[in-house]
């Protein structure tokens, strides 16, 4: 049964992807008990001067990766900041921005040159090229220390000092990093990169989405809803009335309509998604660019509607070939896509659950109604043929 085979491909790819969920929450555990460790063995005092070397009532707290922030804050708004991580070439960097976009943020970046030299610079970044992350330029109001980078085994440790007209809160951070060294004091481009929300009255961080405002979260939110109804409910029952109810008179009326309203919804969740990307300046590649396909391909189910041949045409054996299959990618791709959209939010039990249950829901039904279409097609044949009776 191929459909049930394409059925079962999906579950166990739903399956591997929800189990790496969990490894991956797992490793994320993992490293914040490693970095707690790494804040209580670590002597700073060794290897870093004063006032870096012997911070009092330093805070110490793991943020991203292998990425450590220690800062101190004195009565004064004196900030004084170590930012440390695994480093084997590139660049690190750690920036200051408003709203917690990269475009108009202030950032440290230091590295340590194939010679052994290290350098520590302040960025502003006019844009999201290179060309437009101009060295020697920022708004970080850095103190007379002068700013070090030091590289101690593995670990790269960036420190500098910012002094502050009020105390320090909650503040906007971006942190990324690059394996190639910057060329004449230009960046390269960043291998990766995160924004978390950092308190530095309690010495807590969220990520985006958390410490986002509540209007972001809302989005967010109706972003997840609008794409599992429109990819993962509408679109799919459409699909079934076209397969199994062709028999039925008004078959073509739920399906067209059960499809539009799926392509709207999906639509309409691009739109809020791409939105979401503008205003939180956070890069997924592949939840965007499998959402930009299957809106493509969804744009082609569409426009297919309007280029339907007669059913006597010579194209429409061809053009049952290409809806068909059109739509089963992209029905795969909508749910896959659903999957890492709620891996990569950090979507709590009750979405994955209740997506779940409607996949599984979706798969059920799909098997079922695909089981009794084969058996009564192999059926037919074994039928005698009917001959009409004439009358003596």
């Amino acid at each position: 049964m191929a459909m049930a085979s394409r059925l079962l491909v999906l579950l166990l790819f739903f399956m591997l992807i929800v189990l790496e969920r969990d490894n991956v929450k797992g490793m994320v555990m993992a490293i914040d008990e490693d970095g707690k460790a790494l804040c209580s063995s670590v002597n700073l005092a060794e290897f870093l001067p004063p006032p870096y070397g012997g911070l009092e009532n330093m805070v110490c707290q793991p943020v991203w990766n292998s990425f450590l922030l220690r800062y101190s804050q004195t009565k004064d708004n004196v900030v004084t900041i170590i930012l440390s991580t695994v480093y084997t070439t590139g660049w690190v960097g750690m920036g200051f921005s408003r709203d917690g976009k990269m475009i108009n943020s202030s950032c440290m970046v230091g590295w340590i040159t194939p010679g052994g030299q290290g350098k520590i610079k302040q960025y502003y970044v006019e844009g999201l090229t290179p060309s437009k992350i101009k060295p020697e330029k920022g708004e970080l109001p850095l103190t007379s220390v002068p700013p070090i980078v030091y590289l101690q085994g593995a670990t790269i440790y960036l420190a500098f000092q910012l002094k502050y007209p009020n105390r320090l809160k909650n503040q906007p951070i971006l942190l990324a990093f690059a394996t190639k060294y910057p060329h004449h004091h230009h960046l390269t481009v960043h291998d990766d990169k995160t924004t978390i929300l950092f308190d530095f009255s309690s010495g807590t961080s969220f990520d985006v989405n958390a410490g986002a405002p509540n209007n972001y979260i809302s989005s967010t939110k109706t972003h997840g809803v609008l794409g599992i109804l429109g990819w993962g409910l509408f679109s799919p029952f459409g699909a079934i009335f076209a397969r199994y109810f062709k028999k039925q008179k008004l078959w073509y009326y739920f399906h067209v309509s059960a499809q539009f309203i799926g392509f709207i919804l999906g639509l309409a969740g691009v739109v809020l998604g791409l939105q979401l990307h503008n205003k939180l300046q956070v890069h997924i590649p592949s939840h965007e660019g499998i959402g930009i396909l299957v809106l493509v391909l969804s744009i082609l189910q569409v426009l297919a509607f309007f280029l339907r041949p007669d059913r006597d045409s010579k194209y429409r054996k061809c053009w049952n070939l290409y809806h068909g299959w059109t739509g089963r990618i992209a029905l795969f791709f909508g749910a896959v896509n659903i999957v890492l959209g709620m891996h990569y939010a950090g979507a709590g039990e009750s979405w994955k659950i209740g997506y779940g249950f409607l996949l599984g829901t979706i798969m059920l039904v799909s098997i079922v109604l695909e089981t009794l279409l084969r058996l009564k097609k192999l059926d037919e044949p074994n039928r005698p043929p009917t001959y009409p009776m004439n009358s003596i």
